[in-house]
């Protein structure tokens, strides 16, 4: 019975000390409950808004940078668009897959025009546009230009007033200048990050047939969902879309570019005013060639782009510009050759289609170049008026 008895003892004082230490990890886990104290709401305020004076108190008590953040979240924020779409796709067994995408963009104009990435919007077959105040309407998808990942979006703001973002200019920035992006990554809407401007006239090629030209690089913190969002200045003007980032882990490495927002203003302009966008036009089709096939090819110069064909009624043909006129095997690759080598453009060299792209890519239908080619064993300029890219 002693035993028993004893037995007893040391069962409920091994519960007790259970019990104690099962409340001591809550407590350590959840830390300790306070108590909730009533009070009367001050004069002037109302429960769980901040009112003016209550602003005005934090506002003074920031630091100058601070300042700089919240001033501009609180102007930019409403005009940042958190943009919803849904496509649909087929699996191996062509069976419809819906597959819901998001992005963001920024209000442009009172009209309710808006600027995003054009991935963002890609194939999409409805659009949800959602902005700062979480008003939700329909988008329109008005154009957009591929190449350089630019898309225009519509929406109906039925008559109230929207918050349109100012558009400065990217041409007068400085690496080392304050830059602030404000997105959706991730679905998580209105999300600030600050950085500065790590370098400027970066071209990051971003697929097989889109790029980046003068692409802003910066290190504020951009990540899945923040593409087609705006990049700031300090007055509170975009300066870039925010739309790639160097990511060997797949998360933000503080490498993030942006297209600058002199391109997308004409883009846009372009959109906006025709439902199409203008790009120059040189009418040519070429292969690069450079060490032992330009030798093979016993060409004049170590590389270039020999010009293969030249568009009959296109603008490079107009002007003299000379395509192959045979055919010859070169390892896999059935080349014509005969044609033109050119070497620069406006001075510049090329070595390859994508220089060519680039170079286009800054020019207006109606410009002039200047082709810099060897036809045989002499070289020789050409000036070249450009035309327009034909719809495709």
């Amino acid at each position: 019975m002693t035993s028993q008895r004893t037995s007893n003892l040391i069962r409920l004082a091994i519960a007790v000390t259970v019990l104690i230490l099962a409340a001591y990890w809550a407590g350590a886990r959840w830390g300790e409950r306070q108590p909730v104290q009533v009070g009367a709401v001050p004069r002037g305020a109302v429960a769980g808004r901040v009112t003016p004076v209550d602003l005005a108190a934090r506002d003074a008590a920031l630091t100058d940078e601070e300042s700089i953040n919240v001033r501009v979240y609180r102007q930019v924020s409403p005009a940042v668009a958190n943009i919803l779409t849904k496509a649909t796709e087929y699996d191996f067994f062509m069976d419809p897959v819906p597959v819901e995408g998001a992005g963001s963009g920024f209000v442009i104009d009172e009209k309710g025009y808006i600027l995003t990435n054009f991935h963002v919007v890609q194939e999409a077959q409805s659009i949800e546009v959602v902005l700062g105040d979480q008003t939700r309407y329909p988008g329109k998808f008005i154009g957009a230009d591929q190449r350089n990942d630019v898309a225009l979006v519509k929406i109906d703001p039925k008559g109230k007033h929207l918050v349109a973002l100012p558009l400065g200019d990217s041409t007068a920035l400085q690496v080392g200048q304050k830059v602030l992006a404000i997105g959706n990554p991730f679905g998580f809407q209105s999300t600030l990050t600050t950085g500065v401007v790590s370098a400027l006239g970066r071209t990051v090629q971003t697929s097989q047939s889109t790029f980046i030209d003068e692409a802003i690089q910066t290190d504020a913190a951009i990540n899945r969902g923040n593409s087609g969002g705006p990049l700031i200045n300090s007055r509170g003007e975009v300066i870039g879309i925010n739309s790639a980032i160097f990511t060997p882990s797949g998360t933000t490495a503080g490498i993030g570019f942006a297209i600058p927002i002199n391109s997308a203003k004409r883009i846009a302009h372009d959109l906006m005013t025709e439902g199409r966008v203008h790009r120059a036009f040189l009418g040519v089709q070429t292969i690069p060639v450079a060490g032992s096939l330009a030798e093979a090819l016993d060409l004049p110069a170590q590389e270039g782009l020999l010009v293969e064909t030249a568009s009959k009624s296109g603008p490079a043909a107009a002007a003299g510009v000379r395509g192959g006129d045979r055919v010859v095997r070169a390892g896999m690759q059935r080349i014509a050759i005969g044609g033109d080598l050119i070497v620069a453009v406006d001075g510049q060299k090329v070595a390859s289609p994508f220089d060519l792209d680039i170079i286009l890519n800054r020019k207006r239908p109606g410009d002039t170049i200047t082709l810099s080619i060897f036809r045989g064993g002499r070289k020789m300029d050409l000036p070249v008026k450009l035309g327009e890219r034909p719809n495709q």
